[in-house]
């Protein structure tokens, strides 16, 4: 058994790195096999050579990324862990800085994964970027918050968010409501976006003077949209069509980004997805860019990251035996 002191001055900044209970530096222990205790401010970090290298390595990336504005949680310590083991932390400083926006209560909106801050970046520095990836890794939320930032810095006039109206197994038609009710469910993983960003009143009165549109993509046909920030989700729910018609709906100082994971078309009678098809169509255009997410970016429960992980695995046993 070996020892190695990592000197931490700050009191917050240990309580951070421990956690409440202790929480965060007991995944840190199960995942290294290592023991983990606080003795003058000082972190001893107990066990055998590797693990002890491995466990400073990730304890000292949570702190440096802690001073930069991320929060030490379950997801930060999976992501900092694998991370290491890849002998990538270092690239982990890019993360943090001044955020993308501010949601209604106060909260910074801020990349927590290099995926993350790449597809931001792609959107600052392109006209039209396609975010490509599966479910959890803040495609749709950031997207929203780069649309936020750009009307409140006066880049667009106006926000619009639309989506494919998949049938799901019933029938519009046979839903109750009017129109507006029986898209409605359809576009409420956007509404919780916007109201997360804007608050619930301001987002009411931007609706109400049409400065913020959410539409089924087929209310986007026959116009030219100048001036503003549009997006595009489930796009792997367009047929070539659509997201051909929708391409085109580009106007003047606008910017568009397209969000979708190929790994769950619901599209009817095995129908070509346009979003597999837009991406081999418009790769190495200039001005318009093509981010790929993978389940490191995933930043919700990890039981999500190991759902994917095993459909990747089937996935991948059933085309071997087919």
């Amino acid at each position: 058994m070996t020892e190695k002191i990592l000197a931490i001055d700050d009191d917050d900044e240990l309580y951070t790195l421990f956690g409440q209970l202790d929480n965060n530096i007991r995944h840190i222990e199960k995942q290294y096999n290592v023991r983990v205790v606080l003795r003058d401010e000082n972190i001893k970090i107990i066990g055998n050579e590797p693990e002890i290298s491995d466990a400073s390595k990730a304890l000292q990336a949570l702190v440096k990324m802690s001073r930069n504005g991320q929060p030490v949680n379950n997801q930060t310590i999976r992501y900092v862990t694998s991370m290491v083991a890849d002998g990538a932390e270092q690239e982990l400083a890019e993360l943090g800085g001044d955020g993308v926006c501010l949601t209604s209560s106060g909260k910074i909106v801020r990349p927590r994964t290099l995926g993350q801050k790449r597809y931001l970046d792609e959107i600052k520095n392109n006209t039209i970027v396609l975010g490509i990836g599966p479910a959890g890794t803040g495609k749709t939320y950031l997207a929203v918050a780069m649309a936020v930032r750009s009307f409140r810095e006066h880049k667009v006039k106006k926000i619009i968010l639309t989506r494919p109206a998949v049938e799901a197994g019933e029938k519009l038609g046979f839903l109750p409501g009017d129109m507006q009710d029986k898209v409605d469910p359809y576009l409420r993983p956007l509404y919780d976006a916007l109201f997360d960003m804007f608050g619930a009143d301001r987002f009411g009165q931007y609706m109400e003077k049409g400065i913020i549109e959410v539409a089924p993509l087929a209310y986007m046909r026959g116009r030219t949209l100048d001036e503003a920030f549009i997006i595009l989700d489930e796009a792997q729910n367009t047929t070539s069509e659509q997201i051909k018609m929708f391409l085109t709906r580009l106007g003047n100082e606008s910017r568009m980004v397209i969000t979708g994971d190929i790994t769950q078309i619901d599209l009817p009678d095995a129908r070509k997805s346009g979003l597999v098809e837009a991406m081999n169509i418009l790769k190495g255009i200039e001005d318009i860019s093509i981010v790929r997410f993978s389940e490191k970016d995933v930043v919700r429960h990890k039981l999500v990251q190991d759902i994917i992980k095993a459909y990747e695995k089937f996935n991948e046993r059933s085309k071997n035996h087919a």
